[in-house]
């Protein structure tokens, strides 16, 4: 019987539905990208691929918009070859954080 995963529940605080949409995004992303595409016939198989999609799929072909839309990998290059050049990490950084 395969195993199927289905991340409907909130994270959020309650009343706060924007309290973890980065984390929210994340397991939506992975829900329709990894989970609803394979059939895992054993548990092993979720751990077996899992890693892979997080380190091929994940973090070097998704965009994410809180990233100006780039990829994770991408962005950590960017922001360490402009830490090495020693320009100020606001100019990288466009989203505003609320408090």
């Amino acid at each position: 019987m395969p195993y199927y995963c289905d991340h409907a529940n909130s994270m959020a605080r309650t009343g706060n539905p924007y309290d973890n949409a980065i984390m929210e995004n994340f397991f939506k992303t992975l829900k329709h990208e990894e989970v609803n595409l394979c059939e895992y016939e054993t548990y092993q198989d979720v751990i077996n691929r899992l890693p892979y999609f997080l380190e091929e799929v994940y973090n070097h072909k998704i965009l994410h918009s809180a990233l100006g839309y780039r990829p994770p990998d991408e962005f950590e290059e960017v922001l360490l070859s402009q830490e090495n050049n020693e320009i100020p990490r606001q100019t990288l950084l466009t989203l505003s954080v609320q408090s």
